[in-house]
């Protein structure tokens, strides 16, 4: 891998750490600042909507700055939010530290994919950006994992600090190795947001808010749901987020493919077994052999969800890719905070640990709901559109 693209890569790992580190550092989060878990669970959604403000609101304002510039930028911006957490001595300052820390992921993330295409030229633009992705994808393998057992072993701010290093290092080597680019070709913030409104795009950035709170709702939780509901240690909860992590890689290797072919049946099929799987967790979570089975499997159909909804919002938006491609990090950071607040609602309510699943699945199902609409109005559209263009050249014939 080229250096340039192994330091936008390592970016993008540290990104993927911080966001999901903390799911399995719940409890020691909870004791060290006084507050029960659920609470804790908030801190979860203070990035997610870090998240959903700052991809496109940054990614509209730094359109005219060269992109090298911005993305260290952007690396700045994430290493004080990383930093603040480490040093925050409150939770309300940890909550305003996630926050922070959250604004830049998804802007990161759209203009690294840019540049990353830009450098690979025509031909091998996807899989330059895929390289680029793969970040996330271990960062859930090894970074979470890693820095899960770090937080339990030395203090939960740990992990953070290790965060803001390997954040450091990528903003070094961007600095290094990224080659300068012009500008995007820049558009006013009302166009951008005006081409974000069109009904598909907002159709599927809705879809992805309700179908992968689903996921949130589990995986936020998971710490606890696998000690107290499994019968797991606290030292087995780094492997179980790294069996979720070897999922989501299994999702992406075979998601891909099925959605070239058929891009909507996939997100049809994907939400229909999220819903499916979200169900089954609700009973096979009280064994650690199903547990962990079923986090597998949680972790590849929740990434089949993401990948086709990415590529369709995308391509519903083809004015706009680039703010397309942000916003959808916000709509799933969203459902980062939806599913996060919803599980633990469920939990505080006293329904136990195995009901942020419950929950899950029904979100899942709302959101397979809105794709099948949104399926049937494209469709509508489509049929239409030949008798609209035949009236419309009728009209000036």
């Amino acid at each position: 891998m080229p250096l340039a693209l192994l330091a936008l890569a390592l970016g993008a790992f540290a990104i993927g750490t911080t966001e999901f580190v903390i799911m399995g550092l719940l409890p020691e989060v909870a004791a060290d600042l006084g507050v029960p878990v659920p609470s804790a669970g908030h801190l979860i959604s203070a990035y997610a909507l870090g998240v959903v403000v700052g991809a496109p609101l940054l990614t509209a304002l730094s359109t005219r700055l060269p992109r090298k510039t911005v993305l260290l930028l952007f690396l700045g911006l994430f290493l004080a939010g990383n930093l603040a957490t480490v040093l925050a001595p409150s939770f309300g300052a940890v909550f305003a530290s996630r926050v922070l820390a959250g604004l830049p992921h998804g802007a990161y993330l759209g203009v690294g994919s840019l540049v990353a295409a830009n450098m690979a030229g025509p031909g091998r633009q996807a899989t330059a950006v895929s390289r680029m992705f793969l970040g996330l994808t271990v960062a859930n393998i090894v970074g979470v994992p890693a820095g899960t057992f770090l937080g339990q072993a030395l203090g939960w701010r740990a992990a953070f600090l290790v965060v803001a290093v390997i954040a450091l290092l990528a903003l070094a080597g961007v600095a290094a190795f990224v080659p300068r680019q012009p500008p995007a070709p820049g558009r006013g913030l009302r166009q951008e947001v005006g081409e974000l409104a069109r009904p598909q795009v907002a159709l599927g950035l809705t879809t992805a808010v309700f179908g992968f709170a689903g996921v949130f709702a589990v995986y936020s939780y998971i710490s606890p749901m696998m000690t107290e509901l499994a019968g797991m240690s606290a030292a087995g909860v780094p492997l179980v987020l790294a069996l979720f992590g070897t999922g989501m890689t299994l999702g992406s290797l075979v998601v891909g493919p099925l959605a070239d072919r058929a891009l909507r049946p996939t997100v049809y099929g994907a939400l229909a077994a999220l819903a499916l799987v979200l169900a089954v967790f609700t009973v096979t979570v009280h064994n650690p052999w199903t547990a962990a089975v079923s986090v597998v499997v949680l972790g590849a159909v929740g990434f089949a969800v993401a990948t086709p909804l990415q590529v369709l919002v995308m391509n519903k938006a083809s004015a706009a890719p680039t703010m397309a491609a942000a916003s959808n990090h916000s709509a799933f950071n969203m459902a980062n905070a939806a599913g996060a607040w919803l599980g633990g609602a469920g939990i505080s309510a006293g329904l136990g640990y195995a009901s942020p699943a419950a929950i899950g699945a029904v979100l899942a199902v709302v959101g397979l709901g809105i794709a099948v609409l949104a399926g049937l109005l494209d469709r509508a559209g489509r049929r239409d559109a030949p008798r609209e263009a035949a009236l419309r050249a009728a009209a000036t014939g």
